[in-house]
């Protein structure tokens, strides 16, 4: 028996035995006559008998107005009713009627539910583009800072250096360029991880009240990531030197021995290595901001989150990557080549080295870049605290904990 609606309560068939004669002489086949009685001690008939009106017999046509069991569809049994046939199963909606599943919430720059990669990059750029009067200031300052230090330590550390070529340098001169140089790079990377950071620990405060529609102006961020800033630093710092530290022990050894093959075979175990860390613990900065965790909380959550997913992560990162240095180098290039051929000495400085000196080069190159870090550095981070946020989702059901707090009642109890 099918109580399905559409479908009529069948009753049982006359046996093979009761199939002789006319339709007439058969009950219930004068479409509402009163029924014969049943003759006593006959056994071919059954106690109980169908109402009038509803039976019709075996080989004949039903009445027009009679119920039908559908046809099989053409998928197979087994479809839903009410899926059109051949088409994809439909969700119930009701009582009696089929409608598709309700769309996640929104409240914010991302819907409530797993994400997929546009829908990170997307959130990330909405982020930008709806909360600039707090996204582009702090950005904007940071990067500014950045490349105003970094300029100055370029101009006057390197102004000293001997501006002959490399065949004619002396060895004493080739060491002074190389450490000069090296010195250089890593008091702009330092500067480059801590302007980074101040950005990440703001922008990541950003991003949370984003996802929920809440504005937060840069006073706000400020004063919601300033508790957690020092952590913040402890754990980029730790990080990176737990990377120094495996360079050492896999490279150093075979640099130090003047064996280049030993060296190489280290670098090339210590490049894996160090992705394979990064990536692991990419979720870690937004985990200890907005679990206001401790750093080594904040490296386990984000070694947890990542398990499983690590691929996935890796591909998200790795194409964020790409699409922040190709905008970079459509922003950075053209003040770039302004630089040195406009007011920098052309290609003659380029051949004697003045152009990494000069301050026409150094303050054009720095106008570029502080124009792509202030475009790059929040869409890295969006996606950083986007990717944290998706993992929870998957992971805690962080989706039924984000509705509560944008207001939403009765998420993920009622069908949305």
């Amino acid at each position: 028996m099918n109580d399905s609606p559409g479908w009529a309560t069948p009753g049982s068939s006359p046996s093979d035995g009761d199939r002789q004669g006319t339709p007439a002489d058969r009950p219930g086949d004068d479409g509402g006559a009163q029924q014969p009685a049943r003759p006593a001690g006959d056994p071919k008939w059954s106690a109980e008998q169908p109402p009038p009106g509803q039976w019709s017999s075996p080989g004949t046509t039903a009445p027009a107005d009679s119920p039908q069991p559908p046809a099989p569809p053409a998928g197979g049994w087994g479809t839903p009713p009410g899926t059109p046939y051949g088409g994809p199963p439909a969700y119930p909606g009701g009582p009696g009627q089929w409608s598709q599943p309700p769309a996640a919430a929104k409240p914010g720059v991302i819907p409530l539910r797993p994400l997929g990669l546009g829908e990170i990059l997307d959130g990330s750029v909405a982020t930008m583009r709806t909360h600039w009067r707090s996204v582009v200031p702090i950005t904007l300052v940071v990067a500014t800072v950045i490349q105003v230090i970094s300029v100055l330590v370029q101009k006057f550390m390197l102004n000293d250096l001997p501006l002959s070529s490399a065949e004619d340098m002396t060895a004493e001169e080739a060491i002074d360029t190389l450490g000069s140089s090296l010195a250089v790079s890593v008091v702009n990377q330092f500067i480059q991880v801590l302007g980074t950071i101040v950005v990440t620990a703001m922008l990541t405060m950003i991003f949370s009240r984003a996802i929920l529609g809440q504005h937060s102006s840069v006073s706000t961020a400020w004063r919601e990531a300033r508790p957690q800033l020092l952590r913040l630093i402890g754990l980029t710092l730790l990080l990176a030197f737990g990377i120094i530290l495996l360079g050492s022990v896999l490279v150093l050894p075979g640099a130090l021995a003047g064996n280049i093959g030993l060296a190489v075979v280290g670098f090339v175990a210590w490049l894996p290595l160090i992705i394979w860390l990064g990536i692991k613990f990419s979720l870690a900065s937004p985990a200890l901001m907005l679990e206001k965790s401790t750093v080594i909380k904040a490296f386990a959550r984000s070694s947890k989150l990542v398990g499983g997913s690590w691929w996935r992560i890796f591909g998200i990162t790795l194409l964020t990557s790409l699409i922040a240095f190709m905008v970079a180098l459509m922003v950075v290039a053209p003040f770039q080549l302004f630089g040195v051929f406009a007011v920098g000495g052309g290609m003659d400085a380029l051949e004697d080295g003045s152009a990494q000196t000069a301050w026409g080069p150094l303050i054009f190159s720095g106008i570029g870049l502080i124009i792509a870090q202030t475009i790059i550095m929040p869409i890295q981070s969006g996606v950083t605290v986007l990717l944290y946020v998706d993992q929870r989702i998957r992971r805690e059901g962080l989706d039924l904990e984000l509705a509560r707090a944008a207001g939403i009642e009765n998420y993920g109890t009622t069908g949305g």
